[in-house]
């Protein structure tokens, strides 16, 4: 997996944004840290220190109280690390208040992001500062942009949000001559050999640029007019390239008119790639499912089952599962069982709870000691037996049928288990 973020990554960070964006606290009591790799730790503390005397000059008995408390929190969290990790640190901490309960309680994330963040960043807030963790969000991976027609070529590399162009290539093609008889069919067979050059030329200049680069996921070639179309069919890109070819699409211009142009385009393009490659992990599954060959399971018992055993390749978990995995704990003698339940009922269940008597002592002590999503769980048992993990979104055909026909959980295994 190495520098690649894998989809159970940006879930989880897209999860816990989804939960922080939701936050709100009263005036400036929301504390956002961001801390770049290489930032010593007791810099940070040090600077926390400061914060925690300037924060004693807050006119507001209940705000100051709570800023202090934040900061103290947080330093708490910090020294709970040795050094900042490689990718950074982010701890968002704060008085929020309570769903209706008229109380505030004090909250506290902390992240290491997926890859490396480079700000340095600390700000008191009504709101906690996800924006810079958002940006991680958005697709890292480079994209190749190659615009043509008949007189000018661009390279361009989209990767993120940073867009460069890298060549401009003319054609020295001569334009469509209007005289007729022999010297016309003439003039078309000269031209056309220096359009053939010209190609043959943007070719070049596309795997040079293009070739070297380990993480192109994909090329769009543009333009207006059919010659994009000329170059796509010709052989004149290196294989590889070829086969990387998402789309052909139609642009105004060549220049970096042309290129802003795809560049709107382009998160749609994306996006069907990462469908693409969800569509090929559900359809491998389908196909063993379909026929029989053993390799394949679903459902969380079974899957829970060859996770356990080692057995499983890539586990197959779906975005929309809404479910928890609940351990319920007699506080009288220490039983203890598991239960799965859909995350909406978790707290008619608790209700459920009050009075009921233990299965072993009889005592009405169950309470609700763990709820763990089912996600993180079976991503826990995976990261164990190093099995591949991939979140599937429920925006394709697929990924409702993961959903909805198979449980949201399913599996391709290394071998076939026995009965």
């Amino acid at each position: 997996m190495s520098g690649k973020r894998t989809s159970l990554e940006l879930y989880r960070l897209k999860k816990i944004l989804g939960t922080l964006a939701n936050k709100e606290g009263r005036g400036t009591e929301l504390i956002s840290l961001y801390i770049p790799p290489g930032k010593q730790i007791s810099e940070v503390m040090n600077m926390l220190r400061e914060e925690y005397g300037t924060a004693s000059n807050i006119k507001s008995t209940t705000t100051r109280k709570n800023v202090q408390d934040a900061i103290v929190r947080v330093q708490q969290r910090l020294k709970l690390f040795k050094e900042t990790p490689e990718t950074g640190l982010v701890i968002f901490c704060g008085a929020v208040p309570q769903n209706g309960a008229g109380s505030e309680k004090i909250e506290t994330y902390v992240i290491v992001p997926p890859e490396p963040i480079n700000i340095y960043l600390y700000r008191c807030d009504s709101r906690f500062h996800t924006e810079h963790l958002q940006e991680l969000l958005r697709e890292k991976e480079a994209y190749g942009i190659i615009l043509i027609d008949s007189a000018e070529a661009t390279l361009a590399i989209l990767e993120g949000r940073r867009l460069e162009i890298v060549r401009e290539v003319t054609s020295g093609v001569p334009g469509k001559t209007r005289a007729g008889g022999q010297s016309a069919r003439r003039f078309e067979r000269l031209r056309e050999m220096r359009l053939q050059d010209y190609f043959r030329r943007v070719g070049e200049h596309a795997n040079e640029v293009f070739l070297s680069r380990e993480n192109l996921k994909g090329i769009i070639i543009g333009g207006p007019g059919p010659t994009k179309y000329d170059f796509q069919k010709g052989d004149y890109l290196n294989y590889q390239l070829k086969q990387k070819i998402l789309d052909v699409v139609d642009t105004a211009y060549v220049g970096e008119q042309g290129v802003k142009e795809v560049v709107e385009k382009a998160p749609e393009i994306m996006r069907k790639v990462r469908y693409i490659e969800e569509k090929q992990l559900m359809q491998q599954f389908l196909y063993e499912i379909g026929h029989d060959t053993g390799l394949a399971t679903y459902g969380e018992v079974e899957v829970r089952r060859a996770l356990e055993a080692g057995a499983v390749r890539i586990l197959l978990l779906s975005e929309g599962l809404d479910i928890a995995r609940v351990t319920v704990k007699c506080n009288a003698c220490g039983y203890q069982e598991q239960q799965t339940i859909r995350s909406p009922l978790l707290m008619n269940f608790e209700q459920s709870l009050i009075g009921k008597p233990c299965p072993k002592c009889k005592a009405p002590s169950l309470a609700v000691a763990e709820v763990q999503e089912l996600i993180e769980d079976f991503a826990k048992i995976a990261e164990y037996t190093g099995t591949e993990v991939e979140v599937i979104s429920t925006e394709t055909e697929e990924g409702q049928m993961l959903k909805n026909s198979f449980g949201g959980i399913a599996a391709l295994l290394r071998y076939k288990l026995e009965q």
